[in-house]
């Protein structure tokens, strides 16, 4: 392993935000070479989960992301915040999102968005036992809507290419091999 990692020499921040950061480092190869100007993209770590209703249905959630103009069918999560761990995030989220809070959460993956110019880890449940308990709490962005399918409507979502986020299809992935459906 050691004779693949670089050495950070320096790191300049290009701009700090709240949702991202960008940086430049300059590195050192193995092998002497120098890297100028590598760009990392610093995010918040995410927890995401596929979530089962009582009546194990999976709930879904539909938005408009506007970074690629498109309405999203989505697992439910977000952002893990200052102080949380993965499963409190995921469980804010869970209620925040949906209204629903869940008997049993369980981590089925860590998954890197993109390792080569983003530093964050997104966190995958498999939450199970949902019942609603309360309407939804967005953030002021936020227009959610909350859909539920059962077992088979989502595989054949992710058949048809109906599920966009490459994040949450793993998280799907990974749910359907724990639950035995693939």
């Amino acid at each position: 392993m050691s004779k693949l990692n670089w050495t950070i020499l320096s790191s300049t921040y290009i701009h700090k935000g709240t949702w991202a950061t960008l940086r430049s480092d300059k590195c050192e190869m193995p092998d002497g070479t120098v890297v100028d100007d590598y760009y990392v993209l610093e995010y918040p770590n995410w927890a995401n989960a596929v979530a089962l209703t009582e009546d194990n249905k999976i709930l879904m959630v539909r938005q408009y992301r506007h970074a690629a103009n498109i309405v999203s069918l989505e697992i439910p999560g977000g952002v893990i915040e200052g102080g949380e761990n993965p499963e409190e995030g995921i469980r804010r989220e869970l209620l925040e999102e949906t209204g629903y809070q869940f008997n049993e959460v369980e981590l089925i993956s860590t998954v890197y968005a993109n390792p080569s110019t983003a530093n964050n880890k997104t966190f995958c449940y498999l939450a199970k036992g949902g019942k609603k308990v309360q309407e939804q709490q967005l953030d002021e962005h936020e227009r959610i809507v909350v859909e539920e399918y059962t077992i088979a409507e989502v595989k054949q979502l992710l058949a048809d290419n109906k599920i966009a986020q490459a994040l949450h299809c793993t998280g799907l992935f990974y749910a359907l091999m724990k639950l035995g459906e693939l």
